[in-house]
């Protein structure tokens, strides 16, 4: 695991929007994973950035989806499918073809879920999947104690989660309890993770992943078994990092012919 420390969060946005871009050029049909919440949305403007420069070309890019509410109509302006749509999709110009995502309005939540996986491997594989981490330590919508072995699945949110939540919506009790997310197992698949935490309230949450033992009371820890996952952390999100002076120098003195 690779752990970079970064002035504040639009730095840590550039960083990984670079990282993405030079996927791109190399694969221009890459499989692009996003995640959803306000911790992203730097690396998403910046990246649009680049795409109305022309200095990349995101044409044959194709996006997924982490995660989705269960039971939100579709449409819904809080429902994933619409976020990601309107915060990834539309400013890196295109269209709804290019985006893959579970079915949270399904009949069928437990068909939904199988569906998804399976079309996720069809596709080839996630190239590069972005990550938040709550503030409990959770990955995609994986809560304390999910299998580090899991697939997409339904799961039931934490009421932290759902307060944390409540912000994008006209109160708590607007919050759905259940959603369909990529299990850690899924996540693992991807061939390179990018976790981005940015603010002092994931301080422990990122300690506890980067520093502390594998357990499923921390589900981000699972990153620890991944052959290529970069942490981006801000310095207020690295604040309880012991290693933090380490992981400076390492970074400091990396080959500029590795990349992210």
């Amino acid at each position: 695991m690779e752990v970079i420390i970064v002035p504040d969060p639009a730095a840590g946005g550039e960083l990984i929007a670079d990282a993405m871009a030079d996927l791109l050029r190399r694969k221009p049909d890459a499989l692009l994973g996003v995640a959803t919440g306000s911790t992203p949305l730097p690396v998403y403007e910046a990246l649009a950035a680049k795409v109305r420069a022309r200095d990349v070309d995101a044409s044959q890019a194709r996006i997924c989806q982490l995660d989705e509410y269960v039971g939100l109509p579709y449409g819904h302006p809080e429902s994933y499918r619409s976020v990601v749509l309107r915060e990834v999709v539309e400013p890196l110009g295109l269209s709804e073809g290019a985006f893959m995502g579970p079915d949270g309005a399904a009949e069928d939540v437990a068909a939904a879920c199988l569906a998804y996986d399976r079309a996720l491997a069809e596709a080839g594989g996630v190239d590069l999947q972005l990550l938040g981490i709550g503030t409990d330590g959770h990955i995609g919508f994986n809560e304390p104690c999910s299998s580090l072995a899991s697939r997409t699945r339904i799961k039931t949110l934490t009421e932290q989660t759902r307060r944390d939540n409540a912000r994008f919506f006209d109160g708590l009790d607007e919050v759905p309890h259940h959603v369909i997310t990529q299990g850690i197992g899924t996540i693992l698949d991807a061939r390179h993770l990018v976790l981005l935490a940015t603010g002092e309230a994931k301080a422990d949450a990122v300690a506890q992943a980067v520093e502390g033992p594998l357990s499923a009371l921390v589900p981000a820890s699972a990153l620890q078994l991944h052959p290529h996952a970069t942490v981006v952390v801000d310095e207020a999100a690295a604040s309880r990092l012991k290693l933090a002076d380490y992981f400076r120098a390492t970074y400091a003195a990396k080959p500029a012919w590795q990349g992210l």
